[in-house]
């Protein structure tokens, strides 16, 4: 197991630690512990940067590495998509459109478990790579709302209107991150299908 690799596995337990930070429970455990979610989540977000440059940098990379990037990628951003709407974080309308982004990412897995089973490996597209990082940004941007709200209030004596508005901006710039997010994913899954979609159906691809 080398370090890119490592590093690409990375990003499930700190999905989970970050999801630990968002629970109510945690409220009164630290006064930063919103922001630190958020810090936690950048982070995690930045190795799928850093494990594909080090595998690059150092002749490192692999089938392995590739089939668990994508895969890590994919818990990250659907564990904190399900966590925020567990949360109460996102509107109800939500549910819908994070629906299609579960649909489309479990329906992509299974045909990247099939090309393994059959010794091929799906290549990443450009569309699918912008996904990732749509995605990421709308994660961002929520935990982004959740911090100031919760952390930087004390800041903003006085200038209550100021707080609240601010907080506006980040949820509903989060909200038509999410819409993009969703569009981008379900395009990207008609791209995979429209090139890989022969896995599902011929036994000798």
């Amino acid at each position: 197991m080398n370090l890119p690799n490592l590093i690409t596995l990375s990003r499930i337990p700190l999905m989970l630690a970050v999801i630990g930070l968002l629970y109510p429970w945690t409220d009164e455990t630290w006064s930063w512990i919103r922001t630190s979610a958020l810090l936690l989540f950048l982070f995690a977000a930045l190795t799928d940067w850093l494990d594909g440059w080090l595998a690059r940098k150092f002749g490192q990379v692999s089938e392995f590495g590739k089939f668990m990037d994508a895969l890590s990628d994919k818990v990250l951003t659907l564990g904190m998509f399900v966590s925020l709407l567990a949360l109460g974080e996102l509107k109800e309308w939500a549910l819908f459109p994070v629906l299609l982004i579960l649909s489309r990412e479990f329906l992509i897995t299974g045909l990247r478990l099939v090309a393994a089973g059959k010794g091929k490996t799906l290549a990443a597209e450009k569309v699918g790579k912008l996904k990732t990082i749509v995605q990421l940004t709308c994660i961002s941007l929520y935990l982004g709302k959740i911090a100031l709200e919760a952390d930087f209030k004390k800041f903003f004596v006085g200038e209550e209107k100021l707080h609240f508005e601010l907080v506006e901006v980040l949820e509903y710039s989060g909200h038509l991150t999410l819409l993009a997010a969703t569009f981008i994913t379900v395009f990207s899954g008609i791209v995979y299908l429209s090139k890989y979609w022969k896995f599902f159906l011929d036994e000798d691809s």
